[in-house]
């Protein structure tokens, strides 16, 4: 986690100056595009909604549509972001294989969305979802996590393997 302050206690960002627009995705529903051309490293959005813990978060998922998940942000203190509660735009940026995009929290807990190179005018934002689902990977949840990102080394799912270090590590944040 960066030692530093979160972007929004350096510089506010104006709202005609807002590097982002939301319209339809070709990858999956809505998605965040880029306005203007955006630096590496570039500050784009913070991720924000309801802070609850994991508890509540498994009791608001609904059984029946595992795709819930994706509007869940899991932070290093174990607790979650609901982006679909109070959220903004940020929940609307899509998985990608090959991101352009990598979310950062910072020590005040904030999780900040940032270029990860630089990203052309009209450029669909993207990041790593990372999920874990610790249930069985049925091939009903394969369909429901499928990715469809189109990226050249498309893996096929936006679910992490349960055989990788990372998921395991992302297990023991979730149980505390």
């Amino acid at each position: 986690m960066p030692a530093a302050s979160s972007p929004a206690s350096k510089t506010a960002v104006r709202s005609s100056n807002v590097p982002y627009i939301v319209k339809t995705s070709p990858i999956h529903g809505r998605g965040v595009f880029a306005r203007r051309a955006i630096a590496p490293g570039d500050a784009i959005i913070e991720y924000t909604g309801e802070r609850i813990s994991w508890d509540e978060a498994n009791r608001r998922r609904d059984d029946n549509d595992p795709l819930n998940l994706t509007y869940f942000f899991t932070l290093n203190d174990g607790r979650v972001i609901d982006g679909g509660v109070n959220g903004n735009e940020a929940r609307y940026i899509n998985h990608s294989c090959e991101p352009n995009c990598e979310a950062i929290e910072y020590e005040d807990g904030s999780v900040w969305i940032h270029a990860l190179y630089g990203i052309a005018r009209g450029d669909e934002l993207s990041y790593d979802y990372t999920l874990v689902y610790e249930g069985r990977h049925t091939p009903a949840i394969k369909r429901a996590f499928a990715c469809h990102c189109g990226a050249p080394t498309c893996s096929g799912s936006m679910l992490m393997k349960k055989n990788s270090a990372r998921y395991r590590a992302n297990i023991r944040l979730m149980q505390g």
